[in-house]
């Protein structure tokens, strides 16, 4: 407390003292029998100051007036003396009356209007209102007439320094990319004061971090906050609480001061490749599934977020480059594995493929810490299916005289399983324009007829598969054949 009122006192007395030594120039001390007179200053002043240096005339030309300066949020048990009017032509025979009008006058500054004392009769804030204009005059006691032009001058009320610093848009948000270099400018903050800017270093702020080291700076007058740590990761935190204050009194012992939070959230940059979860994947597919469908997904994950995190992928090598193909699924992140072409259990059990996660956008300042790809491999296992029988035609031509005996041989037809268990095959026909299973094909006169055969497996579940063949016959006028099966 001693070291604060130190410091008022020394603001107070500094402007007084330059004051006090620039008037000279401008006012002189009054021969007998002139003009009236003011005298300025605050309580502490007028008691260092002889009657003399009190004293200050108006010249020829009219009054000479000092500012009065009344100290804010002063109170005692009498009034404050501000200042005294005064005039030679007083003889102090109580024939000279001393009015004041103006801001305040009578309500917040009351004179004497014998002795020209001028007292502050109310507690004054500067942060209300700054100074007051007034206007005095030295008028006759009896007759109320002017002796002198009346004259106008300024009360000022002097600041003390009675208000702490405050942060108005408090609390604070701001963001700066991770991996960001030492310095970098993160965002300003400011408080204000509503102390005298001019006077004193009662608004002089200085600011300081109170919490946040060592990862941010503050410059002291600006306020601006920096990085104080380079390549601060994302991934390792995100984000900071700052705590900032200003002090006032230009940071010396006995400011007052105010705090305020900032909070800085780091943003995300390209600084992380993609990585798959496992180096190898193994799928199995059955040999007659549709093409298209989906047969796995692979994912390489990636610490970043947003489009820092968007991979694509591809098949870079591998002996199925030809039969399957990988998409990027842009919600999920991941690649899924498609058939393209036919699979064939019996010709190749199984695919070998290697591929390759890359991020789609890379940011060339971080581009040592590549490369931003991963490669992974996937084993896909091909499944047998039951497959049906396969002729091994899909048509057959056979001919037959019409007049060939019953049960004749005209031709044969063959199928094959294509399985590797080679079941068992059975054989019959069907009637192409009924479907329904016949032992015999009777016509007559006509030269050619179609039928179906079909072939099954004699294990259950049946595998159903047909072949059509038609049967040329060479006509003997008016008899009938038949064809037998």
């Amino acid at each position: 407390m001693p070291e604060r009122l130190s410091a008022m006192l020394l603001d107070l007395w500094t402007p007084l003292i330059i004051l006090w030594i620039t008037l000279p120039p401008c006012i002189y001390m009054a021969p007998m029998n002139q003009s009236p007179v003011l005298m300025s200053g605050s309580p502490l002043e007028l008691n260092r100051l002889s009657e003399e240096q009190r004293i200050l005339n108006r010249s020829k030309r009219g009054w000479v007036w000092n500012q009065m300066f009344v100290l804010e949020e002063f109170s005692g048990p009498e009034p404050i003396l501000v200042g005294r009017l005064h005039t030679d032509l007083d003889p102090g025979s109580k024939k000279i009356k001393y009015i004041l009008s103006g801001d305040g006058a009578g309500t917040i500054f009351q004179i004497n209007d014998v002795t020209g004392d001028i007292h502050a009769i109310k507690r004054l804030d500067r942060e209300e209102k700054a100074e007051y204009t007034l206007t005095a005059q030295a008028v006759d006691w009896e007759t109320n007439k002017p002796l002198e032009p009346p004259s106008e001058f300024i009360i000022k009320v002097q600041d003390i320094n009675d208000n702490a610093p405050e942060f108005l848009n408090g609390p604070y948000h701001a963001t700066v990319p991770e991996m960001s270099i030492l310095g970098t400018s993160v965002t300003n903050v400011t408080a204000t004061d509503a102390d005298d800017p001019v006077y004193g270093n009662s608004a002089k702020l200085v600011y300081s971090i109170l919490e946040g080291q060592p990862y941010f700076s503050i410059e002291p007058e600006t306020a601006i906050i920096k990085t104080a740590l380079p390549n601060m990761d994302r991934e390792a935190k995100e984000e900071y609480l700052v705590v900032i204050q200003a002090k006032d009194m230009g940071g010396h012992s006995g400011g007052l001061s105010g705090t305020t939070t900032l909070t800085v959230t780091l943003t995300d940059v390209n600084d992380n490749p993609p990585k798959f979860a496992q180096s190898l994947y193994h799928f199995s597919v059955p040999e007659d599934v549709v093409l298209g469908t989906a047969i796995g997904r692979v994912k390489a994950n990636d610490q970043d977020i947003g489009e820092n995190a968007q991979s694509s992928y591809d098949i870079i090598d591998g002996d199925g480059t030809a039969l399957f193909e990988i998409t990027s699924d842009a919600q999920a992140q991941d690649g899924i594995i498609r058939l393209r072409k036919p699979l064939d259990f019996e010709t190749k059990k199984s695919y070998t493929l290697k591929v390759e996660a890359a991020n789609v956008h890379i940011d060339p300042r971080f581009s040592s810490r590549g490369p931003f790809k991963d490669t992974a491999t996937v084993k896909i296992v091909v499944e047998d299916a039951d497959e049906p029988p396969v002729f091994s035609s899909p048509t057959y031509l056979l001919e037959v005289h019409e007049n060939a005996a019953l049960n004749s041989v005209i031709g044969q037809v063959t199928a094959r399983d294509p399985d590797i268990t080679s079941s068992p095959i059975r054989y019959f026909s069907f009637q192409r324009n009924t479907d329904k299973q016949t032992r015999t094909c009777n016509y007559k006169i006509w030269s050619t007829y179609t039928l179906c055969v079909c072939v099954l497996y004699t294990h259950v579940p049946i595998h159903l598969q047909r072949a059509a063949y038609n049967a040329q016959s060479q006509e003997y006028q008016d008899e009938e054949s038949y064809l037998a099966f």
